[in-house]
């Protein structure tokens, strides 16, 4: 792979808006938050391309002190967030763009969160971590399962975006949380690997048991990936295709804790924010989300 230049914004203006001290400066950070507003394959509403923009203006709104870990959580690891850049077309040539820029975060051995952008992102994504892990888990947090082979004619759409992600050897578990959704074309995948496939219904969030849920991912190394309409719609209209019955922020985030504790979270992805004018609260809410996995992953 051609190795990929990295152009990153001030702190100031990235990622919680911080100052150069807080942020350790891109030398020394070890996250960086990667904007990639790919919207391609949207097939209700539109509006995540200016999904990454609108995360990062909200962050510089979110209280640095985190009290789950009670730390200025931020101090312990630095951030840097890159320049969002032209994103290449067709998609297949976005997610090897992608591919590239989280490869070279990788390697600066940072912790990449990629910031969509529809949930195809992470096809491209995954690829520089399928290629350092041999066996690694996917935690996965969803309305829909995703286990499409294409949607629309498109082999990489946002609704075959864990489809494109098991299409990988190396990703022996997925993790699905919250999912409300599923095609009848996809059961027949779904009961051909169901020794790699653990869903949990959002139909069952009062039912939730989190060690259960992160027992497959004890002593494993795990990509994270967030699709925001995992979240119920009450919580999170911004987004394109909203389901009800979803998930609050106290279902979802003792699961990460969870997995931050039995496992080492390697990267992430958040996804598929819709930013609605005027309406803060999702936007904070996405922003605020990434914070507590970074968090999760780099401070505990």
């Amino acid at each position: 792979m051609k190795p990929t230049a990295l152009d990153f914004v001030p702190c100031q203006d990235g990622f919680l808006g911080l100052d150069a001290d807080q942020a350790h400066g891109p030398a020394d950070a070890r996250a960086v938050i990667i904007p990639f507003g790919l919207e391609a394959t949207v097939s209700y509403g539109g509006g995540t391309a200016a999904g990454p923009a609108a995360i990062v203006a909200a962050s510089h709104e979110v209280e640095t002190f985190d009290d789950v870990l009670w730390c200025e959580a931020v101090e312990r690891y630095g951030i840097a967030t890159l320049v969002e850049p032209p994103i290449a077309r067709p998609v297949e040539a976005a997610l090897d763009q992608l591919a590239g820029l989280v490869d070279a975060v990788l390697e600066r051995g940072a912790f990449p969160l990629v910031l969509g952008g529809e949930h195809s992102i992470t096809a491209g994504a995954i690829r520089p971590f399928v290629a350092r892990h041999p066996k690694l888990a996917v935690l996965h947090f969803d309305a829909h399962a995703d286990l499409r082979d294409g949607y629309d004619g498109e082999h990489y759409s946002h609704a075959s975006a864990l489809r494109r992600v098991l299409d990988h050897d190396a990703v022996d578990t997925l993790v699905s949380v919250g999912i409300r959704n599923i095609s009848k074309g996809e059961i027949p995948y779904l009961e051909a690997n169901r020794d790699r496939i653990h869903i949990h219904w959002g139909r069952d969030k009062r039912r939730y048991d989190v060690d259960r849920i992160v027992a497959p991912l004890v002593g494993r190394t795990i990509y994270l990936t967030f699709d925001v309409d995992g979240f119920d719609a009450s919580l999170m209209p911004a987004t394109g295709t909203p389901e009800p019955g979803g998930l609050f922020w106290d279902d979802v985030m003792p699961i990460i804790e969870a997995a931050a504790r039995v496992g080492s979270i390697v990267g992430a992805d958040v996804n598929e924010l819709a930013p609605i004018a005027g309406l803060r609260g999702p936007d904070f809410i996405a922003a605020k989300l990434v914070y507590r996995i970074l968090n999760e992953a780099l401070a505990r």
